[in-house]
């Protein structure tokens, strides 16, 4: 069996040794166990573009938060704040529930008082 020397610490070790079994240290160049690398092509045909269909919730009817909330504050149990934001079917449903029972005018009137103003619906 062919031996060499580690050049770092001097041991004798295998002529084909790469480590060094003594000191721990790389003594050679590792070998690739091909000989060539592969070629690798990479096809990127991506095209997909980030396109907001909802156009950042700025593409809505404007409306003032205060006339909503004081349309609400007087006349929300008859739905006269959802007409104003154009949700005609729940304001039917308010118009003859009287707000939902009064419920749904009191949420109405707490949701409205802390949206921005204007607000867009």
């Amino acid at each position: 069996m062919e031996e060499k020397f580690c050049k770092y610490c001097g041991a004798k070790i295998p002529a084909d040794a790469v480590v060094c079994k003594e000191c721990g240290r790389q003594v050679e160049e590792l070998k690739s166990q091909t000989a060539a690398q592969p070629n690798i092509v990479i096809n990127n045909s991506n095209t997909n573009m980030n396109t907001n269909i909802n156009g950042g919730g700025y593409n809505g009817r404007m409306k003032n938060k205060w006339v909503a909330f004081f349309l609400c504050f007087f006349l929300g149990y008859l739905g006269a704040h959802r007409f104003y934001e154009g949700k005609t079917g729940t304001a039917v449903l308010w118009l003859f529930t009287a707000g939902l029972f009064g419920f749904g005018w009191l949420i109405d009137l707490i949701i409205l008082l802390f949206k921005p103003n204007p607000y867009y619906v």
